[in-house]
């Protein structure tokens, strides 16, 4: 059954980017984030309640460590999005994505050393592949910047999307680690939503640090629109995803989940036009290929 949700959650994931990319177009990332998360924060608490996961007695009792795990899950969550999402506003998503995605390795790795999660069997070989398909994607795409300023928005400390890609990668791995602590002994629909709550808290707190409250007024219904749906579609994804991973092994579900850059770069080339280029395709498939080698 948790392959099943985390194929789901690689689907809604999948379908999350794209919805996000067109809602916030013309506003601030952070903005576009933070009302992301009120939507994901409502969908949250909406499934724990009607699952019967939710109950104050179950809130009171609670231990101190499972409150800290989905405190800093919740705090690598809000890192993770907000450096996502500010790398796929300024950046093409087939260019993002493969970064965002290598974050299997990472995870992976850290299984083993916090989880003893197996790193033996095709797990190596699968993590080559993994890192060898997202170099070709890179590496293609960087080849073809011409021009000074997009050679500078490829360099890593340059503040562009491979930075703020890469930020988002380490922060999701982190947050896979932390979630999987934290949600043993708990049902997984509250332990999402108490995770989404520190989520939302921390995204509008750095929208009013950096002044940018006031774009709300001007966004337009085609904005609110895409922000509203790409809330609904992260909040499937959570839901599939924290379930999935309360009853399977980190170190293959997150793989699994990251599946879902089929999905982007399938929309991205319908919605946005965006094309692959044959190098780039030798690396998507070597990346899927190791990621599927893992469900050996």
């Amino acid at each position: 059954m948790w392959i099943l949700l985390a194929f789901g959650s690689a689907f809604f994931a999948g379908l999350t980017a794209i919805l996000a990319k067109c809602g916030m177009r013309g506003i601030d990332s952070n903005v576009a984030t933070a009302l992301r998360t009120v939507v994901v924060l409502l969908f949250s608490w909406l499934m724990a309640g009607i699952t019967g996961g939710f109950s104050f007695s179950g809130l009171y009792s609670l231990k101190g460590e499972t409150i800290l795990f989905l405190l800093l899950s919740g705090l690598a969550t809000g890192a993770s999005w907000l450096c996502y999402f500010r790398a796929l506003q300024i950046g093409d998503i087939n260019k993002v994505t493969p970064v965002d995605k290598s974050s299997t390795i990472l995870t992976m790795l850290l299984a083993a050393v916090f989880l003893g999660e197996d790193l033996g069997g095709w797990k190596i070989p699968s993590i080559f592949l993994i890192a060898l398909g997202t170099w070709l994607m890179i590496q293609k795409k960087e080849e073809e910047g011409t021009g000074e300023a997009e050679k500078k928005d490829h360099r890593f400390f340059s503040g562009g999307w491979l930075f703020y890609a890469a930020a988002s990668a380490i922060f999701a791995a982190l947050t896979s680690i932390l979630g999987k602590m934290g949600m043993q002994g708990i049902d997984s629909n509250l332990g999402t939503a108490l995770r989404t709550g520190v989520v939302l808290l921390m995204a509008w707190v750095v929208v009013f640090v950096t002044g940018r409250q006031g774009e709300i007024r001007h966004m337009e219904k085609k904005n609110w629109l895409f922000v509203i749906l790409s809330g609904f579609a992260t909040g499937g994804s959570w839901l599939c995803y924290y379930r999935a991973l309360q009853t399977g092994p980190a170190s293959v579900i997150v793989p699994i989940d990251k599946l879902s850059i089929l999905v982007t770069i399938a929309f991205s080339r319908i919605v946005f036009k965006e094309k692959l280029t044959p190098k780039a395709v030798w690396g998507l498939l070597l990346l899927v290929g190791g990621t599927l080698l893992l469900l050996v």
